[in-house]
């Protein structure tokens, strides 16, 4: 059976097919028309289905439709056209359970150096599942997945340190260690620069703010660049290495957790 979606508002739409996907909007003086093409086949990890509790019922899903793909189109600002053109990805998570109530943080990052792509994320689960942990990756080549068992994969941090802003505990080096048989695969993630440190209390409205205070919430949201570095060894020897900037996130809804949780 063809999966496709078709979403419209007004004049704006939204079509895609999971291999393509076309988004034409206007908002005010701005409009935009772009086509995001697959490179890599639409991936998930298993299932794509990560279940909690004991009776295995609440569930966080997710779907990399479009791992890797090719960006290609216009924006219209005040009446001048551009073109343009890039890198994109779009991926889609959905389930029968607020995310707060299961996940406690996650690390989540993708990018792209030489012939190889990776997404990868290190998710661990709220206190109530004793903070499970879940490493999820996807590693291609050529735009085809090459590693994808995350039974195989170590996650790795270096140089932790406190954010001022979000008082939350930060990874300058977040790193996924893929070991099959005589093969490694080192994918490091070093932080550069800060793109994002938000606390999501002061995205609310003021009622919102004082009830979340009041619920001691303080989750947070950060997101960095820097180099993504790809070493590949066989044997014990390294063959290959690539380097490219990249992009990930620290997603944190719950405590900073004390030492003795780590």
């Amino acid at each position: 059976m063809a999966v496709s979606a078709d979403v419209r508002l007004g004049a704006n739409r939204f079509t895609g097919d999971l291999a393509e996907y076309r988004i034409q909007a206007t908002a005010a003086e701005v409009s935009v028309d772009v086509t995001l093409t697959g490179q890599i086949p639409p991936w998930r990890p298993a299932t794509g289905h990560m279940l909690f509790g004991p009776e295995r019922d609440l569930e966080f899903a997710w779907l990399p439709s479009v791992p890797q793909g090719i960006v290609t189109g216009s924006y219209t600002v005040d009446g001048v056209t551009r073109q343009a053109s890039g890198v994109g990805y779009h991926d889609h998570n959905w389930g029968n359970v607020g995310i707060m109530k299961i996940i406690h943080d996650w690390y989540w990052a993708r990018g792209q150096a030489g012939q190889y792509s990776v997404i990868a994320s290190f998710i661990t689960a709220q206190k109530k599942y004793r903070y499970q942990t879940i490493p999820l990756f996807m590693l291609a080549r050529d735009g085809h997945v090459l590693a994808d068992d995350a039974s195989l994969v170590r996650f790795q941090t270096e140089g932790v340190y406190t954010d001022e802003t979000t008082g939350k505990p930060v990874a300058t080096v977040s790193r996924y260690v893929y070991e099959h048989n005589d093969d490694r695969i080192v994918v490091s993630f070093t932080r550069e620069r800060d793109l994002a440190r938000e606390r999501m209390v002061d995205a609310l409205t003021w009622p919102k703010r004082l009830a979340a205070k009041l619920a001691r919430f303080d989750g947070a949201y950060l997101r960095f660049t820097g180099p993504m570095t790809i070493n590949v060894y066989k044997a014990g020897i390294l063959t290959e290495q690539h380097s490219q900037d990249a992009i990930w996130e620290l997603m944190y809804f719950g405590h900073s957790r004390p030492p003795a949780d780590a």
